[in-house]
């Protein structure tokens, strides 16, 4: 090489080279690579690949087909996806098969708001019609959000879904309710159930949302009648029992007063009457009544009044009886109770140990029937005002204000429910010990995550009511009841259940709306109080069931039926609120038609809130949509944001959250992008090193990943999805691009090509991609595939078809990692004085320094001078030099610029460079390197 020439040492460095690109353009790009997976039928190839696997079923809790899907759905399918994939890569076969939820009111409420539109009035339309616009609204909902879902990324068998309106998944439900039937848990019954006044229907405890409300709060008078043939009373004249209320419309129901028969009562004696209240709500009824210095005149034992009658608040020519129960209270009020049997489950029961009638003066739209003439036709709560009026004209309203509260409302109607007796088919949870064997259930044979949800369904189960399974709808599974002429009684008989589920097999559920009775009639039935055996002497009742029914059975319905399935499912993964709805629906089925359990094991996730921590709604303005978070930043952006998140409580999603997400997405595509493109001339089987002939810093980072993966592993166990988050992007961002790929770098691009430190370097770029990639692959799965497409990692044609990473034992190496935190925390402070005489203008770049450190003592002073050739590269410097203690402040580190002159390749300074006369640019290790190219 002649003198004038110049050499351009840039084409000597190994640069990196890949057509991976740093700009994911997920939105653009995850369309194409989903369709690609769709072509490939990748999910049925991993079901291939895993046939003799074990099962792991993870059951899909329906969502309703009712509109585009929110980060509440986002939430769940992504979380349900990461475990179906981590269970696969982890050597089971999980056939998820995801599910709608498509009958019911919601559904119902939006066709007939549409038959109003279209100008047709519901009442001139038969059952059969809007069964069947339901049942077009619901498909056209599942499609919509069928795609939407695969949008996501979620893996699952989207061509096979399981929908409640499918014939055999409606053959399922009635084939549950057909075996609860048989063991007698079911009945017909007249009692009190949530009523949803709109669409006059009944309401399940999970159909209640609760919400601030006003109401009228008041305190009234019950005198008591022939209050002086009591024992101890004869002294108390113009007596009365005090009763408090926030219902003042259920005052004409009223049938009688429940005192605590082990609470002590006192009588208050205000001017000249007397007033029986409980001893420890004494002082809040005085102030509540604004009575100054209530004199306590007497004690009254409760159970002396027992049976005893007081005036009726309402009507002059009834009255009340006096009760005695434990579910009075003296949390509020004053210990004594206002009791209606048809308008309250607590007042229902005692009014049954009493034989008291139940008076149900209010219809189906939530009005007063004739039995209260003054207000017939009134709706109940604007017939407060009045009734309230009422008694302050006679004489018996002590106090009255309003009260704010939390009270249910339906969650439909959004407006306040009442509690209404009527007749319906309820599940009996006392009759074969199904509450006490599901409170057994919850406590041992399911693993609730988090550990709090046990209590938390077990104080529901332990205080619910019967289950009201029967709804006045059109939209739903028909509960094959026939109602006698003759006699007027419901008959739900097991025979004519079995002939309506064949038919059901073949045609779905209408046939009950189209068929005649005669095509259900069992042979030899006959109805034996009355002896009729004929179709014509009996009616079809059109009740449909509850819909948290359809999904409670779906364990029956769809686990049962379907092959790849089990039952009890290894998993139920929904919201908390599902504690009172799915779950607890699906826990009672399963005892009373498996005696069992549907569920091993349940995991329950938070909300979605917005960023300052309120519910998102469209009236507020405050909706994220999943569409317009994968518009921005793409699905996986959406998924790395759900991991991020610990989603046992409630979270919250937020713009500015959202950009640290897509910050930290770019780290991570980052390192995998370095790691690839320095990988471009690695052949694994021909150029990996072998452990021992690797550098120390190869080695310890080859144990920072096996601490990795052990770590990964463990929060993916334990369904800990955001420390996955956390440990692999400190990896990246930390172990990798700050440290380890950071001091690489001279080795990757300065050393030949072949050279055995470069190929060190290249295998654990390898083991740190093929490991990673595996790692990430349940969370970011898009970006994944797309990188083992470009790492040429394996035979396998997709990262989802591979197994999850183990970290090789040979990694581990306690001695050094122990060894590398003092290196690592004195370079953590090299780095601090570097930075410090950057900023004093003494040196520019790194590679200008020359580090001495004085040693604290002679231990570490020998320990240190044996790693000069790796602080070197550790710290990034030039030069370092290890003075003895003696030779300065211990512990102290020196920055000055380094002797020699600048590498034109490496950029080093070194005090040979330029010794090579035919590289006169070059340090001796450059000049070695490219005295082999040229």
């Amino acid at each position: 090489m002649s003198k004038q020439e110049k050499v351009d040492y840039k084409d000597t460095l190994n640069l990196p080279r890949t057509d991976f690109p740093m700009q994911a353009k997920l939105p653009q790009r995850e369309p194409e690579m989903l369709a690609r997976w769709q072509e490939q039928d990748l999910y049925g190839q991993i079901l291939r690949e895993r046939a003799d696997a074990a099962t792991y079923c993870l059951h899909d809790g329906p969502p309703y087909a009712n509109g585009d899907i929110h980060m509440g759905h986002a939430l769940n399918k992504v979380l349900k996806d990461l475990l179906v994939r981590y269970k696969t890569m982890t050597g089971h076969r999980v056939y998820f098969v995801p599910g709608w939820d498509c009958h019911g009111l919601p559904i119902e409420q939006k066709v007939l708001q549409d038959i109003q539109k279209r100008g047709e009035r519901a009442r001139d339309l038969e059952p059969i019609t809007i069964r069947r616009r339901c049942h077009d609204y619901a498909l056209k909902w599942v499609d919509v959000q069928r795609e939407q879902f695969k949008r996501l990324g979620v893996m699952a068998d989207w061509d096979h879904p399981y929908l409640t309106i499918q014939p055999e998944v409606e053959a399922g439900i009635l084939s549950a309710l057909r075996d609860i039937v048989a063991r007698g848990l079911v009945r017909k019954g007249f009692r009190p159930v949530f009523w949803d006044t709109e669409f006059q229907t009944a309401l399940a405890e999970a159909e209640i949302e609760y919400e601030e409300h006003v109401s009228d709060s008041i305190y009234v008078k019950f005198p008591l009648i022939d209050a002086q043939a009591v024992a101890g009373l004869e002294a108390f004249a113009n007596l009365s029992i005090v009763i408090w209320t926030t219902t003042p419309w259920t005052l004409p129901a009223n049938l009688a007063v429940s005192l605590h028969p082990d609470f002590e009562y006192v009588v208050v004696a205000v001017g000249d009457e007397h007033y029986i209240v409980a001893k420890e709500l004494l002082a809040a009824f005085a102030k509540a009544c604004s009575l100054e210095n209530p004199e306590v005149v007497g004690k009254v034992d409760p159970r002396s009044l027992e049976r005893r009658l007081c005036r009726h608040p309402i009507f002059a020519d009834k009255t009340s009886m006096v009760v005695l129960g434990d579910h009075v209270t003296l949390e509020t009020g004053t210990g004594c109770v206002h009791t209606a049997p048809g308008h309250g489950a607590d007042d229902f029961l005692i009014g049954r140990r009493y034989e008291l009638p139940v008076f149900v003066p209010v219809n189906e739209a939530g009005r007063f029937t004739a039995e209260v003439p003054e207000w017939e036709g009134l709706k109940v709560f604007d017939a407060n005002p009045r009734i309230v009026e009422k008694l302050r004209a006679d004489g018996i309203l002590l106090a009255h204000s309003k009260y704010r509260h939390q009270y249910p409302y339906s969650w439909r109607s959004h407006k306040p429910i009442i509690f209404r007796a009527t007749e319906q088919w309820f599940m009996d949870l006392e009759a074969g010990a199904v509450r006490e064997c599901a409170l057994g259930a919850i406590d041992n044979q399911v693993e609730w995550i988090p550990a709090w949800g046990r209590e938390r369904i077990r104080n529901m189960v332990e205080a619910r009511p019967d289950w009201c399974l029967s709804r006045q709808r059109s939209w739903g599974v028909p509960i094959p009841s026939i109602r006698s002429k003759t006699e007027g009684k419901s008959i739900l008989d097991l025979r004519l259940v079995e002939r309506f589920i064949e038919r059901v097999r073949e045609e779905g559920t209408d046939c009950w709306f189209t068929r005649p009775l005669e095509d259900f009639w069992p042979e030899g039935f006959v109805y034996e109080p009355t002896g009729e055996s004929r179709p014509e002497q009996f009616e079809k009742e059109y009740e449909v069931l509850d819909v948290w029914f359809d999904s409670g059975t779906t364990h029956i319905s769809v686990l049962e039926a379907r092959a790849g399935l089990a039952s009890p499912a290894s998993m139920y993964l929904e919201g908390s609120d599902q504690h009172r709805g799915w779950f607890q629906a699906s826990l009672l089925v399963g005892i009373g038609a498996r005696d069992r359990a549907p569920f091993e094991r349940v995991l329950t996730h938070g909300f979605v809130l917005d960023e300052k921590g309120e519910a998102m709604s469209k009236s507020k303005g405050n909706v994220i949509s999943p569409k317009e978070v994968i518009d921005q930043i793409g699905a996986d952006g959406l998924r790395l944001w759900v991991v991020s998140e610990d989603y046992r409580s409630d979270v919250s999603i937020a713009r500015d959250k959202l950009k640290q997400i897509s910050e930290a997405y770019r780290r991570i595509r980052n390192t995998f992008k370095f790691l690839l493109s320095n990988l471009y001339d690695f052949d694994p089987a021909v150029d990996a090193v072998p452990e021992q002939g690797l550098e120390e810093l190869d080695r310890w980072a080859l144990h920072q990943l096996a601490e990795l993966v052990e770590r990964v592993t463990g929060a993916y166990d334990r369904y800990e999805f955001h420390r996955v988050y956390h440990y692999v992007h400190n990896f990246c961002a930390v172990t990798l691009s700050a440290l380890y790929l950071d001091i690489t770098k001279d080795r990757l691009y300065c050393s030949g090509q072949a050279d055995s430190t470069r190929r060190a370097a290249q295998t654990v770029c390898h083991a740190l991609l093929d490991t990673l990639v595996r790692l990430v692959a349940p969370v970011l799965v898009y970006t994944a595939d797309e990188v083992w497409q470009f790492g040429r990692l394996g035979a396998q044609a997709s990262v989802h078809l591979v197994d999850f990473p183990q970290a090789r034992p040979q990694w581990r190496d306690g001695e050094l990692a122990a060894r590398w935190e003092r290196l690592l925390e004195l370079r953590g402070e090299v780095s601090r004085s570097l930075e410090e005489a950057r900023r004093a203008g003494r040196i520019g770049h790194s590679l200008d320094a020359a580090v001495a450190l004085v040693a604290r003592d002679e231990a570490e002073a020998e320990f240190l001078s044996n790693q000069l050739a790796l602080l070197k590269n550790l710290f990034i410097v030039s030069d370092v030099q290890v003075r003895q203690p003696s030779q300065g402040e211990p512990g102290a580190i020196l920055v000055e610029k380094a002797s020699g002159a600048k590498c034109e390749r490496c950029w080093k300074i070194d005090p040979d460079t330029g010794r090579r006369p035919e590289h006169p640019g070059l340090c001796p290790r450059c000049a070695d390197v490219v005295k082999r190219i040229i």
